[in-house]
Order: C-alpha cells, then sequence, then structure tokens
C-alpha cells in the first residue's frame, strides 16, 4: 500500500497570528511523509483592498471578487501569503514549493454561475479539476506543495476559490494516488457542542448525528461548510478527515468526520 498523504488546511485566523502561524509551521515541518499545506487568505487582502481604496463587499461572509478585487487577492494569497509560509517552511527543513492553481495546471476551477448571486471572479472546483499526476511527482520528488486558493479556468483568467473546498478536492484527488487523511486547522479544538466553551468539542460527527446537530442549530453558520466539505471528501474516497487546532496539530485530538 502505499504511504499515506496527509493534506492539511490552515485557517484565515492561524494566518493573521503570527505566533500561532509560527508554532504550526513548526508542527508541520515535523511531519513525517508526504503532505500538502493549504492555506486561505486571512485578512490581509481586506487590509490591502482599504489601503488601495478598493471596497471589500460580502455576501453571507463570502468576498464579492470584482477585478481590482481578484488583483489584490491574486497578489495576497498567491503572493505574499504563500511565499511567507514556503519560506518559514524552509526555514525548518521543510523543502516547500508554493503554487497557485494555474501553475503545472495543478488546480483548474469553473467560474461560479452570476444566478442567484454574482460573486464575480469566484470559482468552484471538482476532484477532476485537480492535477493529481503533477502532485504525485511533487510529493515523490521530496517537495511539499503550498497551495493558495488562487486557481484558473483554463482559459486565461484566474479565479477566487474558497480555501476549504480546495483542500476537499485536493484531498479526493490524491485518495487516487494513495490512502489519504485531510484535516482541517483553525482557532478552535474543533466543532463545538457550545460555541462560547471552547471546551466542548463533539469528538465525533456521523452523517446519522449530523442532521441532528443542524437542525437543532448546534452546527451553524461558518461551520456548515466545512463540515459540509468533510463529508463529502470522506464520501468520494478520503480515508479519515478531522477539524482541529492548529495549535494542536501533533495531538490526538479535534472532531473526526465518519461515515
Amino acid at each position: 500500500m502505499s504511504p499515506e498523504i496527509k493534506v492539511i488546511k490552515i485557517g484565515g485566523n492561524v494566518i493573521d497570528n503570527p505566533e500561532a502561524l509560527q508554532s504550526f509551521v513548526k508542527d508541520f515541518a515535523t511531519i513525517p511523509g508526504r503532505k500538502i499545506l493549504i492555506h486561505g487568505g486571512g485578512k490581509e487582502a481586506t487590509r490591502l483592498s482599504g489601503r488601495l481604496g478598493i471596497e471589500t463587499q460580502m455576501i453571507d461572509g463570502r468576498r464579492v471578487t470584482d477585478r481590482a478585487t481578484l488583483d489584490v487577492v491574486t497578489m495576497v494569497y498567491a503572493g505574499m501569503i504563500n511565499k511567507r509560509i514556503v519560506a518559514m517552511l524552509q526555514a525548518e527543513g521543510c523543502d516547500a514549493i508554493g503554487l497557485s492553481g494555474a501553475d503545472g495546471n495543478v488546480i483548474r476551477a469553473c467560474r461560479r454561475p452570476a444566478v442567484p448571486v454574482d460573486y464575480g471572479f469566484v470559482g468552484d472546483i471538482h476532484a477532476d479539476g485537480v492535477n493529481h499526476r503533477f502532485i504525485s511527482m511533487l510529493l515523490y520528488n521530496g517537495l511539499t506543495p503550498v497551495l493558495c486558493a488562487i486557481n484558473h479556468d483554463g482559459c486565461g483568467e484566474l479565479l477566487n476559490c474558497n480555501a476549504d473546498s480546495v483542500a476537499s478536492a485536493v484531498a479526493v484527488a490524491c485518495s487516487r494516488i494513495g490512502l489519504t487523511s485531510l484535516t482541517f486547522c483553525f482557532e478552535k479544538g474543533g466543532v463545538l457542542a457550545d460555541i462560547n466553551d471552547d471546551n466542548s468539542v463533539i469528538r465525533s460527527i456521523s452523517s446519522e448525528n449530523y442532521s441532528a446537530l443542524k437542525s437543532d442549530g448546534t452546527i451553524s453558520g461558518g461551520m456548515l461548510p466545512k463540515v459540509d466539505n468533510a463529508f463529502k471528501a470522506i464520501s468520494e474516497g478520503v480515508n479519515s478527515v478531522t477539524i482541529k487546532s492548529s495549535a494542536d496539530l501533533l495531538a490526538d485530538s479535534g472532531t473526526t468526520i465518519t461515515k
């Protein structure tokens, strides 16, 4: 059996915290074997947009990406944040390579339809759009891919994508190479039964109890797409999915998503 591939995604709140990011990078670098890091964008793009006089527009918590905003998020996500993380990993002895989806045609996305909401240059991804052969080549040559959420449509256009969706699609694609695990890291210890109690981590969520947790409001808001992506990944071949704190990357902790 092929060695396990570990796909790990870090959220914007980790990126926005220099100490948390440094600690995470140190832990990530010690993980043995083949691994892939996927990162979100944090608040850097919003800050840069403000300095440039570009208004940030959000709908249902998602960034509307017009042409000017696309330029900003490409500079920040595919440039500054991606290369900062790569440099930090190199300092820890992890031979990382930072990529957007256009590099090596590693991730191809489709622009989201303008109906019912026009989000602009925002893309959706399917595992078939992930170039798992290219990823396999990098992994088997000892490189650790660091992927941002800027991808391309194959027709010369860049697209801003949801980083959780990128992580899920990459993990599903990698499951065609070998046994693959997916970990979503953010600032909380896992999925919480009580959003006001950081110690109320739900250790396991199955498809059976997920519906009840949604209907009673235990899982809501921004956690819904994260858990939905986790179940999608499991259903399409990923071996295991965990949602946990970036500070506990190496610990047996967090919420495990099971069939």
